[in-house]
């Protein structure tokens, strides 16, 4: 599919949607031939191809749900989308899967397409802090749950939201480090603009303060304010910070990273200053993907239980779609942290020497 519609073919013909259909469907044997050769140069020159889902769905043969996430760059995402097909097949259900970059315009667009093509609920997953941007498409009847975002004030009453609690799997993973003996903690993340990352960071200082140590004194790795979200490239953001960091005046001992591929890259950091994630610098993630207990190290992480989360988010749009009684439930997930070995108890400080191509941290 090439992002033309039936419709902008009709208006190139001069015909109506209806007269498209027909041609597709091989129904032209009481139409004019001027008109059938029109329609058939509008195709041409367009480069129309029909949606095959879109063409199923209309004839019933078919129940398919949009799936729009950040970008499956992040294997985190494609592990959803893989836990959320597998349950919408075994319920003849299909799932389609967008890469919105957290753009509210491209989120905006893809649920337009969506709903023309007739799918009838979606899965939003940006987390953005506002949904404004959808709210038209719910008000034409096309129904959403959010995942990774808890309920926010002002939300849609017809929105559900199915997430693990972010603030406490953040918490739990700093209590871990303090736990260590560590006291020199970074936080590492790309914008923390969308609800879920703001939530990670709350509970990172809710747990300093627990402690009874100043959150303000805490590293919040200050390119955070200078990039995107970092969805696409959080391993590279991580292995910047941490060379950023540990070249700096006051060496953090422990990183708390946004996500796991953000983590994986500060152990490569952590790596390049020639020291050791675990026994020299702990590193956590968030997430638990696949490749957090393949890594070497194998990483500390929080774990989003995906298939009890993803189960929740499809019956939920489910009983969305089929206006089932009741629908309208919101969820939080109580998260785990998986310890392995990317943390380890504090020492020495580590090293000052200059990273070869780290700017030097903000002091804090």
């Amino acid at each position: 599919m090439n992002g033309v519609t039936i419709h902008q073919v009709a208006e190139a013909a001069g015909v109506s949607a209806s007269t498209v259909s027909n041609v597709l469907n091989g129904r032209t044997n009481r139409m004019q031939p001027a008109t059938l050769a029109r329609v058939e140069q509008a195709i041409e020159r367009l480069s129309y191809r029909p949606n095959r889902a879109a063409r199923m769905l209309r004839t019933g043969r078919i129940k398919v749900i949009g799936l729009i996430v950040p970008s499956v760059a992040n294997p985190f995402w494609g592990s959803l989308a893989r836990e959320l097909e597998a349950i919408a097949l075994a319920e003849g259900y299909h799932v389609l899967l967008c890469n919105s970059e957290r753009d509210p315009a491209r989120e905006l667009k893809y649920g337009e397409e969506l709903l023309a093509d007739g799918v009838s609920g979606v899965v939003l997953c940006s987390s953005l802090p506002s949904l404004d941007h959808v709210t038209p498409l719910l008000s034409r009847g096309l129904k959403m749950v959010a995942f990774d975002r808890t309920a926010q004030a002002g939300d849609p009453p017809s929105l559900a939201s199915i997430s693990v609690d972010n603030a406490m799997g953040a918490e739990i993973a700093t209590r871990h480090l303090l736990e260590l003996g560590h006291r020199r903690l970074a936080f590492v993340s790309g914008s923390v603009g969308s609800v879920n990352r703001r939530e990670r960071l709350r509970g990172f200082r809710a747990a300093l303060e627990e402690a009874g140590l100043d959150p303000a004194d805490a590293v919040v790795w200050p390119g955070a304010a200078m990039t995107e979200f970092g969805d696409k490239d959080a391993a590279e953001l991580g292995r910047n910070a941490a060379r950023e960091l540990l070249s700096g005046p006051r060496p953090p001992t422990a990183f708390v990273a946004i996500n796991d591929m953000c983590a994986i890259g500060i152990c490569r950091g952590v790596k390049d200053a020639g020291l050791t994630a675990g026994p020299d610098v702990s590193v956590v993630g968030f997430d638990d993907i696949l490749l957090a207990d393949l890594f070497e190290p194998p990483l500390t992480t929080v774990r989003q239980p995906l298939p009890e989360m993803a189960a929740e988010t499809f019956q939920q749009l489910r009983a969305r779609i089929e206006a089932e009684p009741g629908a309208g439930r919101s969820l939080l997930i109580r998260p785990r942290l998986v310890i392995r070995q990317s943390t380890g108890p504090v020492r020495q400080a580590p090293g000052r020497a200059p990273v070869q191509g780290a700017a030097a941290a903000t002091p804090r």
